[in-house]
């Protein structure tokens, strides 16, 4: 079930809670929350700005919060508000556990990181997402990889990245989403108007996905960073691709191994 989170004072004295790599299981969440709930009952409710739940690959059997952790979690969250850094990948919180956070992020006014990666969230929780999302003014960081969205969930998040206007850095490496998923985020792309570093890597985006980058990549002027490796996208989508990298000025890294 996890390490043992006991309550301890010092625990809760810094602005900080780390508990990565070996992950605390679903009932040392609640543990976690009640403490948080008690320095908030205490009236303090600004100190917590970095929480670090990170799970290392192999120990999500008994280290991962799942749905039922992320509920509990949940449930302080949105009192949060100074909260700028959440790491909570690997604790397969599925689309239920994504719901219930994304119900209560618009109260994390000042968060800029969020790292959901290996979270098993699917289509259905990367549109619960997306709602939570669109109140994150915030945010620079996010982290989608691994959790298999696929163009129904891309498209979902399309929706609302155009309106996250200082998103810097966005990764959706591994997630399926096929050359329509990318078609429909690169509609919105053009108005991440900072980003500098996007991953898209093992996305089955294909020539055709591709070209739908192509098409917007030269209205990303801060893009530094560019992972479009093992897409399948071939000679003809690496070609469109080269057409308009001489607008990206600021590209200094571009992976396209297949």
């Amino acid at each position: 079930s996890g390490c043992n989170v006991g309550l301890s004072l010092s625990l809760f004295q810094s602005s900080k809670v780390s508990l990565e790599w070996g992950g605390i299981g679903p009932s040392s969440m609640q543990t976690l929350a009640s403490g948080v709930g008690a320095v908030f009952a205490g009236g303090t409710r600004d100190w917590l700005v970095t929480l670090d739940l990170d799970v290392a690959f192999g120990m999500e059997e008994s280290g991962a919060i799942r749905a039922e952790g992320a509920r509990r979690l949940a449930g302080v969250l949105g009192e949060c508000t100074a909260l700028e850094y959440l790491n909570l990948r690997g604790n397969a919180i599925g689309a239920e556990g994504t719901g219930r956070l994304a119900e209560v992020l618009g109260g994390c006014t000042a968060l800029a990181h969020l790292n959901l990666r290996g979270n098993e969230i699917r289509a259905v929780g990367a549109r619960r997402l997306a709602t939570g999302l669109v109140k994150c003014k915030a945010l620079v960081h996010l982290n989608l990889s691994s959790n298999g969205v696929g163009a129904e969930g891309a498209s979902r998040l399309a929706e609302v990245l155009g309106q996250c206007k200082v998103l810097a850095y966005l990764d959706l490496g591994f997630n399926a989403i096929g050359a329509a998923g990318a078609q429909r985020m690169a509609e919105v792309l053009g108005e991440c108007m900072v980003l500098a570093h996007l991953d898209m890597t093992s996305n089955e985006i294909a020539p055709h996905g591709a070209a739908s980058l192509a098409g917007v990549l030269g209205k990303c002027k801060a893009l530094e960073h560019l992972s479009l490796e093992f897409n399948g996208i071939g000679a003809g989508g690496a070609g469109r691709l080269a057409g308009v990298l001489g607008e990206c000025k600021a590209l200094a890294h571009l992976d396209l191994q297949n």
